[in-house]
């Protein structure tokens, strides 16, 4: 009985980081000082958790992504415990969640195994034959190849990385708080539902199912930076849906319910990003409209929410 309970327990010694930092978190004083978007963030990582310690016993990986929530917990409790530290305090104390993107990001490779979990590229790829007639990102650039639309389209991948921060220093560098606030908020859902999606529902995408275009597709500068990027940072089972569509989506529309003239300015890049990532097979097309669907959801879910006074 006592090497059963031994056994048993054993994957608890992990979990007593986010025990006891989950315990301070939701004392009911601290709850009323979270704004949402804190709250959004336990939420997720309670989950993540419990799939890391769920499959810990096969992954040991798995540990030190519960040592990154662990750790991430903390740094919550420490953002949301300041108070009075001047104005660039203020703004990282708004924008720090988008700083977490990164190391949840990269522990997600961890719980899943590093590329051994199971996925679900057959269901998503009978979709896509469903509502498309054909599988769009494989057959696309074969049928209407064009080097200058793979360079256009590989190229506006990297938008992505203009799109997500410019909304938030747009909307520090003019003071308007609410609407930073709002758009953390916004952006940051979208990427939790996301990697939710990525942790419980893995899709590996076409980057992995399929076999790489025709060299002279991607022969070109921006392609070549891509496939850099993707073979050092990519996180196998998460292509549905499209985080790096979801998460534009939602910038655009956040940069757009605080200022026209931003959301006019991200529109383009936005549209481009959203057909390359189909057009140059990094996505499933369902990947994109899923994408499109939740960071679209995600705007109207929040669009009233300009934290005045919330968590004050």
């Amino acid at each position: 009985m006592l090497c059963e309970a031994s056994a048993t327990s054993a994957p608890l010694r992990w979990m007593w980081p986010i025990r006891v930092l989950f315990g301070l978190a939701m004392r009911p004083e601290s709850v009323r000082r979270f704004r949402t978007v804190d709250l959004l963030l336990f939420g997720f990582l309670a989950i993540a958790s419990s799939v890391a310690l769920l499959r810990i016993g096969e992954r040991p990986l798995a540990a030190w992504a519960l040592l990154t929530y662990a750790l991430v917990v903390g740094l919550v409790l420490l953002m949301t415990g300041q108070h009075g530290s001047g104005p660039l305090g203020r703004v990282v104390r708004e924008i720090y969640p988008l700083l977490l993107v990164v190391p949840i990001y990269s522990s997600l490779d961890l719980i899943n195994g590093i590329g051994q979990i199971r996925v679900h590229d057959d269901l998503v790829r009978h979709w896509e034959r469903l509502l498309f007639g054909a599988e769009v990102s494989r057959v696309w650039w074969q049928e209407h190849g064009s080097r200058f639309w793979s360079t256009v389209f590989h190229a506006s991948y990297f938008s992505y990385y203009v799109i997500i921060p410019l909304p938030l220093a747009w909307f520090a560098l003019t003071g308007d708080l609410a609407s930073l606030r709002r758009s953390v908020l916004i952006i940051f859902s979208t990427f939790l539902v996301c990697y939710a999606c990525f942790l419980l529902f893995p899709v590996a995408g076409p980057y992995y199912e399929f076999s790489r275009p025709a060299p002279w597709f991607i022969a070109n500068g921006p392609a070549r930076l891509v496939y850099a990027t993707l073979s050092t940072g990519s996180s196998y089972g998460a292509a549905f849906p499209s985080s790096h569509v979801a998460a534009t989506v939602a910038a655009a529309l956040a940069g757009w319910l605080g200022s026209r003239k931003l959301g006019i300015i991200l529109a383009i890049p936005t549209i481009l990003l959203t057909i390359g990532v189909v057009y140059c097979q990094m996505h499933y097309a369902v990947d994109a409209l899923a994408g499109i669907l939740l960071g679209v959801g995600m705007a109207w879910v929040f669009r009233r929410k300009d934290g005045r006074t919330e968590g004050r």
